[in-house]
Order: structure tokens, then sequence, then C-alpha cells
């Protein structure tokens, strides 16, 4: 009998315990290809590897998973998106949605239903926690405005916007976009400038409210 292929999974989460734990239920019927903490690892594992499905966290340090996502469906737009997340607001799912996931795990929910969500995304059928109002998805989908058109800024603002949030200095932002230190302080001055930012206390409450931080 012909062996049947396993999906390759990859895990996205800064929370170790999670991810293992997310690991060792998902095998045998799954493979996990790897475990990474950080969105900016999430792109360069992604095109390495090239899994079937990727699991991703939202609150992610360097590159939170919402803008990790979106690229990394621009580097593979056959893989499979899944975010698998604390969060229960109806407008961050709609907008991980938007960025194109096939499905919206809560953690407190049964370990089940992400496999249910694996299954699914790989007949190309979505899944959304029941914890969260599915009409209330579709009507902001319809009709709300996305995280990227409300910002006015580009992706590798919205990079150097999370990384300063971070509390990263000019210096280590340059060092891990490739940037010179001044490109990335122009950067800076832009996203205050388009975002009506006047103090480094307002922007990280835009990081904050945004997700792009937790």
């Amino acid at each position: 009998m012909e062996q049947r292929h396993k999906a390759r999974l990859l895990i996205a989460d800064d929370h170790t315990l999670v991810a293992e734990a997310c690991k060792r239920f998902l095998e045998p019927e799954f493979e996990v290809v790897s475990i990474v903490a950080d969105g900016r690892t999430l792109l360069r594992m992604v095109t390495e590897l090239k899994p079937d499905v990727a699991i991703v966290d939202i609150a992610m340090p360097q590159l939170n998973g919402l803008d990790a996502g979106e690229q990394v469906k621009r580097i593979s737009p056959s893989l499979k998106l899944i975010y698998l997340t604390m969060n229960t607001e109806p407008d961050v799912a709609a907008e991980a949605f938007r960025r194109g996931a096939s499905g919206y795990v809560v953690k407190s929910s049964a370990a089940e239903e992400l496999v249910t969500a694996i299954r699914k995304a790989l007949r190309s059928e979505s899944y959304l926690s029941p914890m969260i109002t599915k009409e209330t998805v579709e009507f902001l989908l319809r009709s709300g405005q996305s995280y990227a058109e409300e910002k006015r800024i580009t992706q590798r603002q919205s990079e150097v916007l999370q990384l300063l949030a971070e509390g990263m200095s000019m210096k280590g932002i340059a060092s891990i976009l490739n940037l010179k230190p001044g490109t990335v302080a122009f950067h800076k001055y832009r996203i205050m400038h388009n975002l009506g930012l006047k103090t480094n206390a307002e922007l990280l409450q835009y990081a904050i409210k945004h997700h792009m931080i937790a």
C-alpha cells in the first residue's frame, strides 16, 4: 500500500512550551519541519524549507505575525497560513484573513480545533474558532478598513516601527534590516509624520493597538 505524504508544517511561536506542545500533538499525522520564535526567522525558513502549512502566532518579536504572514504569502502563495493566538478580537481575525490566512484558532480552544483547521486548509477551506463570531468577522471583511490602509506607511516602515516599539536602538534596527542608521532615522521621521505621532510613547501605543507587539 502506498504511503500517504504527510503535510509539512512550520510552527512560529515565541513561547517554546506552546510550540513544543503543538509539535507533539500534531505528530505523527503531520511532519513538523521546524519551530521558529520570531517573524524574521519564519520568512527565512519558509524560503528554505518550503512547508505546506505555517502555524503562526500574532505577537512575535522582530516581525509580528500579521506582517510576517502577509510576506510569507508573497514568498509562497500556495502555502496555507493558520494563526494560533490568544487574541479573540474579531477585527484581528478579519485582518488575518485579509492577509491571506486559511485558519484562525484561539489558543484556549481544544487542541483538536488546530488539527481541524489544518485539515481544512489543506483542502483549500477556511476555519475560524467558534469562540469568535463568524458573522462579525464577515461584516468586518466586507466593510472594515484594513490595518495597511489605516497605517498609511510602507512595509519597511512597519518593520521599523515594530522594532522601535520593542526598544531597539537605531544601530540595532539597522543591523537587523540591513540598513544604514541614517536610513532608519529617516524611516522613523516619516512614520511619525504620516501617523501624526509626536512622542515615542505615542509610537509605542500605536504598535500595541495594531498588535505589532504584545
